[in-house]
């Protein structure tokens, strides 16, 4: 059943529009016991708990977010997915650490945290405590098209994870939309990314679905290749890459949010009379 909708503001993703950086892709160097799809964009963990660590293939640009969402997990195991930074060249490693933490932050050059809730947040030395403890959005539905880290706008929309297509979806996709769930619930989405500062020095943010956690460490080398790092561990079994938009927004994206703002739920696209591959693109994106 459709229900109109605030029309979708098009003038602010013109207005927003950026470089776009290459896509984003796992590293053909990996954990031993991580297999990576064809389309390198798929990291499963095939036994074990450990020897998942995985990196992007390149380096990360400033601002640019390596976003990945949590496919599956498996049950039996303590811990959850880790996230973070490094400088050290992947290709260059003579063996993947069995662990991010703390095998490969001991190497060094490397900033790598477990996900929880609340972590690591690093205050400013000019403001110790209010920075670290502020939330970075009052807690109220998704409204803003676009989350603003430091000197970034970086589009909201693919940031936040989804629910499978069901009779109640609507009302599950609040509960991500919300950041209320376990952050490493299955389909959450968890990303990292830097952002340069004066002194050449960076901060290394980690986003949960679409809230911004704070700078999760600082003095980062912005001039040295950045690289992200995933290590599937223990809980958390397979994740896959989402790719996000930085210029200006593709007719495709733009169709898909207006069709998904003019309708209750996702299965109620299955009536309109529209192509059924724009259909999926609209239900499961």
């Amino acid at each position: 059943m459709a229900a109109v909708s605030d029309p979708v503001d098009l003038g602010a993703a013109w207005r927003s529009a950026r470089p776009e950086p290459p896509p984003t892709r796992f590293h053909q160097v990996h954990g031993a016991n991580i297999r990576v799809d064809p389309s390198g964009t798929r990291a499963t963990r095939v036994e074990s708990f450990a020897h998942g660590v995985c990196f992007s293939r390149e380096p990360l640009a400033p601002g640019q977010v390596f976003l990945v969402e949590i496919e599956e997990k498996e049950l039996g195991w303590c811990g959850h997915l880790r996230l973070g930074l490094t400088a050290l060249d992947p290709a260059t490693l003579a063996a993947v650490p069995e662990f991010s933490l703390p095998d490969l932050v001991s190497l060094g050059h490397t900033w790598v945290f477990a996900i929880t809730r609340h972590h690591n947040r690093v205050p400013r030395e000019d403001r110790p405590e209010a920075e670290a403890l502020a939330p970075s959005r009052p807690p109220a539905l998704l409204v803003e098209p676009y989350l603003c880290i430091e000197q970034f706008r970086i589009p909201r929309d693919r940031l936040v994870g989804r629910s499978r297509p069901g009779l109640y979806s609507h009302l599950l996709d609040q509960l991500y939309e919300l950041n209320v769930l376990p952050p490493t619930a299955r389909r959450s989405r968890l990303g990292v990314l830097f952002c340069p500062r004066p002194d050449g020095t960076a901060d290394m943010h980690i986003v949960i679905n679409g809230e911004d956690m704070g700078p999760s460490a600082r003095g980062l080398p912005a001039a040295q290749p950045l690289y992200a790092v995933v290590d599937v561990f223990a809980s958390t079994k397979s994740v896959r890459l989402v790719q996000l938009e930085y210029g200006l927004p593709s007719l495709q994206t733009l169709c898909r949010l207006v069709i998904q703002r003019s309708v209750v739920h996702r299965l109620a696209i299955d009536g309109l009379h529209l192509p059924k591959g724009l259909k999926d693109f609209c239900k499961y994106e």
